[in-house]
């Protein structure tokens, strides 16, 4: 459905009749698949806001794609239940929390993931999207294997906004010194 908007004053109506809203395509990357909407909202962030672990997609090319799938279109402010309505409730439990929001902005971010099951850990670093951009598995006898993007065939982006990530900062040194004496996964 192509977006139509007239002028009515000094406002902006859209073809639902909602003043200054624009139709954005929106994906929740949950890795295996998604979940993608056309969402009414005044501005991207301010889906990003209201909305965790879901991305505005601006590649013309992917909302050229979308245009042809049949969507559901939600108004970022419709009432509950709505599509969106477990995002929001979501975001809404993040915000005041300590580290709200505190990754967010930056070029590179450096994460320390909990040890897992088997005593591994993941250093990862993510890009301005979340999305990761390398990684260091540093197993419980103290090697470790390094992996990048062409190595991994799902990389379903990591909310910045989450609180829970702050925590798990660490510098960019710690990160780029476990990355040198890291193999690469390859080299068996």
């Amino acid at each position: 459905m192509e977006q139509i908007s007239r002028d009515v004053g000094s406002r902006v109506v859209n073809q639902q009749g909602e003043v200054g809203r624009t139709r954005y395509l929106v994906l929740h990357d949950y890795g295996m698949g998604g979940l993608w909407w056309w969402v009414w909202a005044g501005s991207a962030e301010e889906i990003i806001g209201a909305c965790a672990e879901v991305e505005v997609v601006s590649d013309p090319d992917a909302v050229s794609r979308a245009e042809t799938w049949t969507l559901e279109e939600v108004c970022l402010d419709d009432p509950d239940p709505n599509p969106l309505s477990s995002l929001r409730a979501q975001r809404d439990a993040q915000r005041g929390q300590p580290g709200f929001g505190a990754l967010v902005g930056r070029e590179r971010v450096c994460l320390r993931w909990p040890e897992g099951d088997e005593g591994e850990v993941f250093l990862m670093e993510l890009g301005p999207d979340g999305r990761r951009l390398r990684q260091v598995e540093i197993g419980p006898d103290g090697g470790s294997v390094r992996t990048g993007i062409e190595d991994w065939p799902f990389n379903p982006p990591f909310d910045l906004h989450d609180p829970q990530y702050a925590s798990m900062e660490i510098g960019s040194g710690d990160f780029q010194e476990a990355w040198q004496r890291a193999r690469h996964e390859s080299e068996g």
